[in-house]
């Protein structure tokens, strides 16, 4: 632990009359160490100590510093509490006095049944707080514990900053959820930390590496589309979110365009050029009728670019073949000035495209990343000054001497990274490349095989272009072909390659030829580090006059797939078996490690030197972290940057960022204003109500007898998969006592007549789509005399579905509001509710109550739950009525909502019911006319033929 974590723990636990605090620190800042000593500071004698909203990798970094030694039990390491443990265990563990994981719907229902006595709760520590708000399900979870605990510690921490500046005064508000006054800010540049972290810095070697001319192309291109630093996309998706579920397909593809492009960008110094090529095809195919952004000029650029990193064609002559991508009229011009075309440009002329007497050649480029050739030279390099050491220093230390046979980190961002970036490592960057090549044809030839649908046209055609859909084909004068016959060319010399490897992968033949070379942008290639692989052009040859001439040379079957796999990730890379798989120059241990499996490893592997390959802010400050901590050792840190590219312009904006939120937080908080009692504040009416004094409840002696009416106390039978949601909190704020059980039919039990349906936007949309909705809103009926649907809007959204231009006039499945009128009409009784928002729906649900009795927690378990001892008395089960009768009665002429319950219960079957006279009719129906009706349609006669 460093010096800075004491400080603020210090300061957490010097004034225990505040109840705790808020903590926010930069990322990275081993915040699981600061639980981790919060938690072995805790002593049973206390009280238990509950954690809540730990992620699973959070949960795991917090076990790891407590007990770095897997194998040695530590008494008060933190177990978790889960659904599974039955009652009584969850009882006693509750009363023990330790530290539990603990998810907040299974504490909020102990809670509310009472089944966790609130005195033997010593505190609790929140994770994530900018993740909470006023009507979370945490801060439901400490209002209750804060109002019978008076002496309860709440400490919640957060080191995303950027995420608790956004909204209006979102600190402050988190503050008062909580029901806490002390906020305490740790920014990277606050005095305490940068002492620690700056006495002993690590070595740093900062290392651009140039991007290939095609990658500037992309990068060009794809910020021609968008404003990448202001993050466009996420500002425009901030201020159309209250009306998003109103807007167009069009503006809402518009915001999913920009989203995409800004992937791009990521993605581009991420992957090699054949994923990437790959992720561009995906989205050409499921993207291509929808977006906008694919159809600009310079998105042809970033396809084209993309594909002659993997590829290019050629005629046998030695002319590049590139699709064109201009007009018609373009490439007529085009074709008047075709002797002074020049190798490079984006559209040939089409003499040269089109030439028949000419084959098509597929030419291998297989661009490697150049971060790929950096990091083995990196490599190198730190074993050639390990050994270096080690022969001139014979006198160094053991610290030294361990320093020098350390293992190397590098960091990724993914597992793939990680994976590719060790197969390059083990083996070589040509045979990488190679292998992703392969696969990339392999998954043509699996798409070509998927079954096509035929589409009949008829022999002559009444139209065309865009009234059949196609536009012919046929060549005007002076040229040769079209467009579409180069792509179809394309298609099928790629689709050629891609099926020879197939048939040779399934028959298992290996091929016996050189690796294939990288072709750069000029055609120069680069053979392997000992130069016994000659230069070779791996073609697929394809002539127009005849297709079935295909001249293919193959890659070594080997290299398809290596003898020796590499090691799997997360396990420490051996030297010795690096050493005989890789040719070339030794190069140390290694080991690989992503930041999305959030895992704490410096501690653990210790390593010497670390490359870090995608800089990440928060895994700076993890490096950080470990030299302050180990001040002794020698420490060697790699940067890899893209020069001039958005790599370096994201990792420098989110340190701006970073400090950016915390300068505001120091401003908000020197403004704040918060109740001096935080813990007798806002804890809700019913527990306001029980302080009143009797001579406060009497003030109104205008009342008859002067005294005040006492408030009814509501009751609320809630469903436990209800507690995802925010709406059971605000309902126990307006004063209504919550009953959390599992129901079989509706959300909420008003009374015994009254059950809700709630339904949020997002989930009313899913509802109808699979049909679920139909079938709740059908058991509410059968069951309840009152069935309610709610539809819940957020507050800060628009109170609509739909704009009004997207409102048609005729009924139409797919529509929303066709949906709503059409579950209306076929269920007469079903009541919808709109409301605005939670606050909205507690004071609609306190006005439903008014004048109904309170619900029978009992009698609403059992509603829809399958009976096993037969027919219950008074109980409102499907197995005591014959359902598919009662639907067949209500069905027949002169039967109606007011009518059928008395005649089910002046007849037991649709048989005796037959054989009733009109005059009992008339009495069970309510009148001789409705009796006639059905007396008429049950005795009219079958006609027949005879």
């Amino acid at each position: 632990m460093v010096q800075f974590h004491e400080h603020i723990i210090a300061d957490l636990i010097e004034d225990p009359t505040a109840g705790g605090g808020l903590v926010v620190l930069s990322s990275g800042l081993a915040l699981h160490k600061l639980i981790a000593a919060l938690l072995h500071l805790h002593h049973p004698s206390e009280g238990s100590l509950l954690i809540l909203s730990a992620s699973p990798s959070q949960k795991h970094s917090i076990l790891t510093s407590l007990n770095p030694n897997p194998n040695n039990q530590i008494t008060n390491s933190p177990s978790e509490i889960t659904s599974d443990l039955p009652l009584q265990h969850r009882l006693s563990l509750y009363s023990s006095g330790k530290s539990f994981f603990i998810t907040s719907r299974i504490l909020i229902v102990d809670l509310l049944t009472r089944r966790l006595p609130t005195s033997s709760v010593a505190g609790i520590v929140l994770l994530n707080a900018h993740s909470l708000s006023e009507t979370c399900t945490e801060a439901f979870i400490v209002r209750i514990l804060r109002s019978a605990n008076k002496n309860l510690y709440v400490r919640a921490f957060s080191d995303r900053p950027h995420a608790m500046v956004s909204g209006f005064a979102k600190a402050e508000r988190t503050l008062k959820s909580l029901f806490l006054r002390k906020l305490h800010l740790w920014p990277r540049f606050q005095v305490y930390v940068s002492e620690d972290l700056e006495r002993d810095p690590p070595e740093v070697v900062d290392i651009r590496v140039p991007m290939s001319a095609y990658m500037v192309g992309i990068q060009k291109a794809v910020i021609e589309r968008m404003d990448l630093f202001k993050s466009f996309d996420e500002i425009v998706r901030r201020q159309l979110d209250p009306i998003w579920h109103t807007l167009g397909k069009k503006t809402k593809q518009l915001v999913s365009d920009l989203r995409t492009l800004r992937k791009l960008l990521d993605y581009l110094v991420r992957y090699d050029a054949v994923t990437y090529l790959k992720y561009l095809d995906s989205l050409r195919a499921s993207e291509s009728f929808r977006s906008v952004w694919i159809f600009a000029e310079s998105s042809y650029k970033i396809f084209e670019y993309a594909k002659k990193r993997v590829y290019h064609f050629r005629r046998s002559n030695g002319e590049i073949l590139t699709t064109p991508s201009k007009s018609i009229k373009s490439k007529k011009r085009k074709l008047d000035d075709s002797n002074d075309a020049k190798e490079g440009e984006d559209l040939m002329p089409d003499s040269l495209v089109l030439n028949g007497n000419s084959g098509v050649i597929l030419e291998e480029a297989l661009e490697a990343a150049p971060k790929w050739k950096v990091l083995r030279e990196i490599l190198e390099e730190i074993e050639a000054e390990r050994e270096k050491q080690a022969t001139t220093s014979d006198e160094c230390d053991a610290e030294s001497n361990q320093d020098n046979k350390g293992i190397v980190l590098v960091a990724c961002k993914d597992e793939h990274s990680c994976a590719q970036l060790e197969e390059c490592i083990t083996s070589n960057p040509n045979k990488v490349m190679r292998g992703e090549w392969e696969k990339y044809l392999l998954s043509k030839v699996q798409l070509h095989a998927l079954p096509k649908r035929s589409k009949k046209k008829t022999q002559n055609p009444k139209g065309f272009g865009v009234l059949d859909g196609a536009v012919p084909l046929t060549p005007s004068k002076g040229v040769e072909g079209s467009t579409s016959s180069i792509v179809t060319q394309e298609n099928e010399a790629l689709l050629a390659a891609a099926t020879e490897i197939s048939k040779q992968a399934q028959r298992g033949i290996e091929i016996v030829d050189d690796p294939q070379i990288c072709v750069s942008s000029k055609g120069k290639g680069k053979g392997n580090s000992k130069g016994r692989n000659k230069k070779s052009t791996k073609k697929v040859s394809l002539k127009k006059d005849d297709k079935n001439n295909i001249q293919s040379v193959l890659p070594d079957k080997s290299e398809l797939a290596p003898e020796n796999e590499p090691n799997k990730i997360g396990n420490t890379t051996d030297r010795s078996v690096l050493k005989k798989h890789v040719e070339g120059k030794p190069i140390p241990p290694v080991h690989f490690h992503a930041y999305e499996s959030g895992q704490q490893i410096l501690d653990f592997l210790k390593p010497s030197a670390i490359v870090v390959y995608h800089p990440d802010i928060a895994f700076v400050r993890e490096i950080e972290i470990y030299k302050a901590e180990n001040p002794s050792k020698r420490v060697k840190v790699y940067f890899l940057f893209y020069e001039d590219s958005t790599e370096v312009q994201k990792f420098e904006a989110s340190i701006r960022r970073e400090n950016g939120a915390f300068e505001s937080l120091i401003r908000q908080k020197s403004m704040m204003m918060l109740p001096l009692d935080q813990v007798a504040h806002g804890l809700g009416l019913s527990s306001v109500n029980e302080t009143e004094s009797p001579s406060k409840q009497n003030m109104v002696t205008r009342k008859a007898g002067g005294q005040k009416e006492a408030r009814k106390e509501m009751q609320v039978i809630v469903d436990m998969r209800e507690f995802g949601s925010s709406l059971p909190n605000v309902l126990h704020q307006n004063g209504m006592n919550i009953i959390p059980v599992i129901l079989e039919v509706g959300d909420y039990i008003l009374s015994p007549s009254i059950c809700v349906e709630r339904k949020s936007i997002q989930d009313l949309f899913s509802s109808f789509a699979s049909g679920r909705l139909y079938h709740q809103v059908e058991m509410m009926v059968r069951y309840y005399q009152i069935p309610v649907l709610l539809i819940e809007f957020s507050q800060d959204k628009s109170f609509s579905f739909q704009s009004t231009s997207e409102i048609s006039d005729d009924v139409t499945p797919y529509n929303i509001i066709s949906k709503l009128s059409l579950l209306a009409l076929h269920f007469p009784r079903l009541r919808t509710v709109w409301s605005r928002s939670l606050h909205a729906t507690a004071e609609i649900f306190a006005s439903l109550k008014m004048n109904q009795d309170e619900p029978d927690e009992a009698k609403a378990t059992r509603v829809g739950v399958p009976s096993e001892d037969g027919v219950v008395e008074d109980d409102a089960r499907a197995e005591n009525y014959n359902t598919s009768a009662v639907e067949f009665l209500r069905r027949l002429p002169g039967v109606t909502d007011a009518n059928y319950r008395a005649i089910m219960d002046g007849c037991s079957s649709l048989a005796e019911l037959a054989l009733l006279p009109a005059e009992k009719l008339a009495g069970l129906m309510g009148g001789q006319k409705s009796a006639n009706i059905l007396r008429d349609f049950l005795d009219a006669k079958y006609p027949t033929l005879l």
